[in-house]
């Protein structure tokens, strides 16, 4: 795939993100969230590593980027902020001095220009560290890693484990806008013509579920979820896809502007914290995180492919 330009759906690995699947509940409570924090922050000062978390402090509130997906960061049908990066960033803000914050809606694309023209503080959407968005902005280190996984029928009919399955049996492929996947199904031999990008992973179970396609591609964390209540699909066993010949796992974190280090280092203090105590897997546990998903990749290793 062309190099992506690190704005695309979040979970990408090698390509623009790959998304980990763009459910939004509420949509009109997110549009009137997104509405009430999209005044523009004050620049930061881009010596010493920024003066943002002192601002922050001082202001008691931080401004979360979020795009609107089950389950890194979304608006519930209570119109309440949730998901696996909003909690997180409530647990290591508190830490930081910081008691409160706001959402900020938007689509998962604009989530790294909206941290650059300081539409918000930080990103907290499940953001894969890629070598792209790296030149971009700086991350975290990851809070969690991912495979890959397929939605197929059933009992697995066609023996669909990984893409060169998918190629070598000419199953018909589905997967999200922007995801990852894409770019795994072509680099293993995956006519990118023949793929039915459909808008988010209930849409893929759908098109399983209806026999348009015979699997459908996202994360693992995303799969095992939108199957739960299938009386007709399951999920694979997660695998990791390969990457220019290698094994590829992914990694999402928190992403700062680049001046911001100050900021940057002083979260990853605590998000070590919390990884050394378990508080950590506590916290991702309820948006379906495994202790499979735990991590100690590290946002350097990621940055450098």
């Amino acid at each position: 795939m062309a190099p992506p330009s690190g704005n695309d759906r979040h979970t990408s690995g090698h390509t623009p993100g790959h998304t980990r699947r763009a459910l939004l509940a509420g949509a009109a409570a997110a549009g009137a969230l997104g509405a009430a924090g999209c005044s523009r922050v004050a620049t930061a000062s881009t010596t010493n590593g920024g003066d943002l978390l002192a601002r922050l402090k001082a202001q008691g509130v931080v401004r979360l980027g979020i795009a609107g997906e089950i389950p890194f960061g979304y608006i519930d049908r209570d119109g309440q902020l949730t998901g696996e990066a909003p909690k997180l960033a409530e647990a290591i803000f508190k830490r930081l001095g910081v008691d409160k914050v706001q959402p900020v809606p938007t689509e998962f694309g604009s989530l790294i220009p909206g941290l650059n023209s300081q539409q918000f503080d930080v990103v907290a959407a499940g953001m894969y560290v890629t070598p792209e968005r790296c030149a971009q902005v700086i991350f975290a280190d990851p809070d969690y890693q991912v495979l890959d996984a397929f939605v197929v029928r059933k009992g697995n009919p066609k023996g669909l484990h990984n893409y060169k399955d998918i190629v070598a049996k000419k199953a018909k492929f589905a997967t999200g806008t922007g995801y990852a996947q894409i770019q795994h199904a072509v680099d293993s031999g995956y006519k990118q013509s023949d793929i039915l990008i459909v808008p988010d992973q209930v849409a893929g179970l759908n098109a399983v579920e209806a026999g348009r396609v015979d699997v459908f591609a996202g994360t693992a964390l995303t799969t095992r979820a939108v199957v739960t209540k299938s009386a007709k699909a399951e999920s694979t066993t997660p695998f990791a896809p390969l990457v220019d010949g290698k094994p590829r796992i992914d990694g999402g974190a928190f992403a700062f502007r680049p001046t911001e280090t100050r900021l940057r280092d002083a979260f990853n203090v605590e998000l070590h914290r919390l990884k050394k105590s378990g508080e950590l897997f506590r916290i991702l546990r309820p948006f379906g995180f495994t202790k499979a998903e735990m991590t100690d990749l590290t946002a350097k290793e990621l940055c450098s492919g």
